[in-house]
């Protein structure tokens, strides 16, 4: 199976348009669980970006943007948002979701039993500002350059060949832009090969320690947190992770 194969089903739409969009009951309909994990699409630019420290006209390119909640989020500060994944079926409900303003969905509740559900872009949220494409975050035209703003979340780790998309990267920030990574460092090697992990090995060691090596000649860590996040597949089941989410800033 390729690695983009599972996000074009329709299982996986489902789960995502739930995990993006989902109300609180929705996803955690129990008087107890880790409600911090929720919103995490939300939280990753709440807590990577610096909103005082980008221009009027701020550009945002978000990068692994599934179906989009990250990425309207991301316009509430930036006039110009550009979503990009390599799911054709996500970047089409992302461009729904961003023309209409809401999408039915199914919420599954235990095997073939589900329940209708709507996906809505939140209020104060001007949908005209983004636009949704489908491609290959690592393996992105020359055209894609000289962004205020890149934010790249859970992709790190999906990606065939993660050391190339970071060294992409340079030309993706404009000088004194902001870049966001967030990563459940996930290395498995059905999605990435093990000889191009860049973490998860006694010889590479943790994530973040990679990541300060290969990008400190072109960006300067202003910040890292570790964020939860749930994904629930059914009403009974739940995968509950940990994401490491840093912030740099272009020298």
């Amino acid at each position: 199976m390729a690695p983009s194969e599972p996000y074009e089903s329709a299982g996986a739409l489902n789960e995502y348009l739930l995990f993006h969009y989902g109300r609180e009951d929705e996803i955690l309909p129990y008087p107890f669980g880790p409600r911090d994990a929720l919103d995490f699409a939300v939280r990753t630019v709440e807590e990577g970006l610096e909103v005082d420290a980008l221009p009027v006209n701020a550009r945002a390119f978000d990068l692994g943007c599934a179906v989009g909640r990250s990425s309207f989020e991301l316009a509430r500060f930036c006039p110009e948002v550009v979503g990009l994944d390599y799911s054709q079926r996500f970047v089409a409900a992302a461009t729904t979701l961003a023309e209409k303003g809401e999408m039915n969905y199914r919420r599954i509740i235990c095997g073939d039993i589900s329940e209708p559900a709507v996906a809505r872009v939140p209020d104060g949220v001007e949908r005209s500002r983004v636009r949704f494409l489908q491609g290959d975050a690592g393996n992105l035209p020359s055209k894609f350059a000289a962004f205020d703003v890149v934010h790249a979340s859970n992709l790190l780790c999906r990606m065939p060949e993660p050391a190339r998309f970071l060294d992409r990267l340079s030309q993706l920030v404009k000088t004194n832009g902001q870049l966001i990574l967030a990563t459940p460092c996930t290395w498995l090697e059905s999605f990435t090969p093990k000889d191009h992990w860049i973490g998860g090995t006694t010889r590479h060691g943790d994530t973040l320690d990679v990541l300060k090596k290969r990008l400190d000649s072109n960006f300067a860590l202003t910040k890292a947190v570790n964020l939860p996040f749930l994904i629930r597949e059914h009403a009974r089941k739940f995968q509950w992770s940990v994401a490491q989410v840093s912030s740099w800033r272009r020298r």
